[in-house]
């Protein structure tokens, strides 16, 4: 019998909540005294199915998360479970929360099933108010298939090699934006194949890693050095060329790479105005300006350059300090020769101030409507917005992996300046976390940033963060129509009792800030506090996770969805809504 080319996988696995009530038994009964005690048991029926082909999933192992009850599907799919009564013991804890896991007098009881197999995905959606039948709880497990990327690596001289690495990026959203996310890594085995598995459905990239030529039989210390720079799948130089693969769940996608084996040359960057107390530096290597993995450069404490590596072509090279912030970037060309002579100079990262303007109305809290608080001498308002308010800079580019950077905390008490110190260069979107009132405005000099990002040039000064923040809310409230009468959905197993996700969604170029509101059981929701503004309101009956709100061409599928509503401050408006489906 041969060896399986890969190993197994740990089994993943589906949590869902099931509710159902338990009528405790006669105490004084026991199955000798009433031989209809097992027609009394409770029984839990279901089926665990494929979420893609609803085919049975046979074999697969249901088991509650205490692992008192377990048992594998039938060839169907089905399986039953049998939950004794309660014995007089256990009826002195008819308690919710019992130490006995059970809830008796027919109280609801809550139990977690879970269901997992090889070949299919850790599934976080559950069933809310299952259908019942007279037979029993009748209840249906989905299991999503997983999705894979397998191929082949060859090189030009159609020999395969062992040593090729891969890495694998996947698009997620992040607060309204899609970055590019480092999701796996692989090696080919010693044909040239590779195997990504467990993926869920989603948009992906796929690269090699640069690899120097050392066969032992060919390498020459003293020639000419060779090796297989990155491919970015199919035949691309950079990331942002590279294509998207758009995996569904279930699907096998082959991609084949091929390697073309090129000099490499000496690379020196000697690098200037190092601080004394920098420990070193992180190098990112972007090919032809192009921000993204696959080349690689180290920094050198002793000489103070960076070293390495590199084919021809044209870099920029980034230099981030580990310790004490300073940053520095240059561009060098590699052609058919050492690139050496090429220099860097280092410069502390920036700080940048933030001024808020309170335009809130007169309260115990504030002597007067409106009053600025900035970066200035001792005697500003000790019980400013820092109070309340938070602002952090997120990295704006399309593929970046940088933390966001915060405001510094405050030296003491009285210290209420509000700054953001090192901040690297690039491009930023500006958050603000507040716990009261809105963001009414947000700018630094002329640029509009609820709408366009912060530039924050090496070593340059930026002009201050300037915030209004308002009071004058609006309030909505309302329900989505229909939603008790739907029949059983799936819902996460980690929510939080909400029976369907509402999205409040600015319009581009327009006033008002994203609200994810909660929805009561039988459908209403709010009041809630709102900034004033033009918004898309959508319902669904589970979280949008990949919902891109803050990107106006992602949601041009939403336009003939949901209900747009115009809100001024003061103004409370009651509004009905349907579900709507997730855009294609």
């Amino acid at each position: 019998m041969s060896k399986p080319l890969y190993p197994r996988r740990p089994l993943k696995t589906l949590a869902l909540t099931v509710l159902l009530s338990v009528w405790c038994a006669n105490p004084q009964s026991s199955s000798a005294q009433n031989p209809q005690l097992e027609d009394k048991q409770e029984r839990l029926r279901g089926i665990v199915v494929n979420s893609v082909t609803h085919e049975p999933v046979g074999r697969a192992l249901v088991h509650s998360g205490d692992n008192r009850f377990a048992m594998f599907t039938d060839s169907e799919g089905r399986f039953e479970f049998t939950f004794p009564q309660a014995d007089s013991e256990k009826n002195r804890a008819d308690e919710p929360g019992s130490p006995d896991g059970f809830r008796h007098r027919g109280q609801d009881l809550q139990i977690v099933l879970m269901a997992k197999k090889p070949g299919f995905l850790e599934d976080h959606m559950g069933i809310q108010n299952p259908q019942t039948d007279p037979a029993g709880k009748e209840i249906t497990i989905p299991l999503t298939p997983e999705a894979l990327i397998v191929g082949r690596v060859v090189l030009a001289t159609s020999e395969p090699s062992d040593t090729i690495q891969l890495e694998l990026y996947r698009r997620q959203v992040q607060e309204g934006r899609a970055h590019w996310v480092r999701e796996n890594a692989a090696t080919t085995k010693s044909n040239g194949e590779f195997r990504f598995a467990e993926l869920a459905a989603g948009n992906y990239k796929l690269l090699t890693r640069e690899l120097l030529d050392r066969d032992p039989l060919t390498f020459d210390p003293r020639g000419q050095l060779y090796g297989y720079p990155p491919i970015y799948f199919p035949n691309a130089n950079n990331f942002e060329a590279a294509q998207t693969i758009q995996l569904v769940a279930g699907q096998t996608f082959q991609a084949g790479v091929s390697l073309v084996r090129h000099p490499y040359y000496p690379v020196k960057v000697a690098v200037a105005n190092v601080p004394d107390n920098v420990p070193g530096f992180g190098i990112v290597v972007s090919p032809q300006g192009h921000r993204g993995p696959g080349y690689a450069l180290g920094y050198n404490n002793q000489t103070q350059m960076i070293e390495g590596l590199l084919p021809d072509g044209n870099y920029t090279l980034e230099a981030e300090s580990a310790g004490p912030t300073a940053a520095g970037l240059v561009n060098i060309s590699v052609k058919g020769a050492a690139s050496e002579g090429s220099r860097m100079t280092v410069v502390p990262s920036a700080s940048i101030r933030v001024d808020v303007k309170e335009e809130f109305a007169p309260n115990e809290e504030t002597s007067s409507p409106t009053f600025v608080v900035h970066s200035g001498p001792p005697d500003v308002n000790a019980q400013g917005p820092r109070r309340y308010l938070n602002v952090r800079l997120e990295l704006a580019d399309d593929f970046g992996q940088r933390a966001p950077s915060w405001m510094r905390p405050p030296s003491g008490p009285e210290d209420d300046l509000m700054v953001i110190e090192n901040v690297w260069p690039g491009r930023y979107w500006v958050r603000v976390d507040t716990s009261r009132g809105y963001v009414a405005s947000i700018s630094s000099g002329t640029t509009d940033l609820q709408h366009q990002p912060l530039v924050v040039d090496l070593g340059g000064s930026s002009a201050p963060i300037e915030i209004t923040m308002r009071d004058d809310t609006a309030e909505i409230d309302g329900a989505i129509e229909g939603l008790t009468t739907l029949p059983t959905r799936t819902a996460p197993a980690t929510t939080d009792g909400s029976p369907a996700h509402l999205y409040c969604i600015p319009l581009p170029d327009s006033s008002g800030e994203f609200k994810d509101i909660w929805v009561q059981p039988d459908g209403k929701f709010g009041p809630q506090q709102i900034a004033p503004g033009t918004y898309r309101v959508l319902a669904f009956d589970r979280p949008q996770q990949d919902l891109e709100y803050r990107n106006s061409e992602a949601m041009r599928a939403y336009d003939a969805k949901g209900q747009l509503v115009r809100l001024i401050a003061g103004q409370k408006e009651h509004l009905h809504l349907q579900l709507v489906s997730p855009a294609e």
